[in-house]
């Protein structure tokens, strides 16, 4: 592969917001977002996996999904759904939800749910349930319009408002800063180290 030559990576995650950070990520180390596959459950995504793996066996591809709390931390959930990953295999694991990488970027996450720096949890890996959180800040925002859009309607017995993903979307396409975030969010800055590696590998 020449210098010029774009390299293409594939993935496959849980859900939309997922995929709008693996494309961006992907962007982020200067290769081109390929396919993006699964966007339908974690156990859909435990199912197809081995299919990846032999995928990137030959091309570079990655996985993202999250932690939640069926482990403890990342490295035995790695290996009991992946003891061995291809060589252009990159399977990543989000402690414990994306949503934790994106409020790792706390200026930008507090100028778009429109609140004050200082409410973002300097350490989002730390939480629980950091999408439950990130909804919990919205609550509080000073913009009538993302308190509508991503805080559930009391009546309605949903976990997130009307649109959530959407708005989520829109800050991974925008103002989310990645590099910013992965200097407190270890597992965000994994990913995008291995990333890296890939790509110099194929280089």
């Amino acid at each position: 592969m020449t210098s010029q030559e774009a390299v293409v990576i594939s993935g496959a995650v849980e859900g939309l917001v997922d995929e709008a950070v693996l494309r961006r990520l992907v962007q982020h180390v200067g290769a081109t977002p390929g396919p993006v596959y699964g966007k339908t459950g974690k156990r859909a995504l435990q199912q197809r996996l081995g299919g990846y793996n032999q995928a990137a066996r030959l091309r570079p591809w990655v996985v993202l999904v999250d932690l939640n709390d069926d482990a403890e931390c990342a490295p035995p959930f790695r290996q009991a759904w992946l003891p061995n990953p291809a060589p252009y295999m990159c399977f990543r694991v989000a402690v414990r939800q994306v949503e934790a990488w994106l409020l790792a970027d706390r200026d930008e996450v507090a100028r778009f749910l429109g609140i004050s720096a200082h409410q973002v949890p300097a350490n989002s890996e730390a939480l629980e349930n950091a999408k439950q959180h990130l909804v919990e800040l919205a609550r509080g925002s000073r913009k009538r319009e993302i308190r509508e859009d991503i805080v559930p309607r009391a009546e309605g017995g949903r976990a997130v408002g009307p649109a959530y993903t959407s708005r989520l979307i829109e800050f991974v396409e925008g103002p989310w800063q990645p590099e910013i975030a992965a200097v407190s969010s270890d597992s965000l800055r994994r990913c995008v180290t291995r990333l890296r590696e890939i790509m110099q590998g194929l280089a």
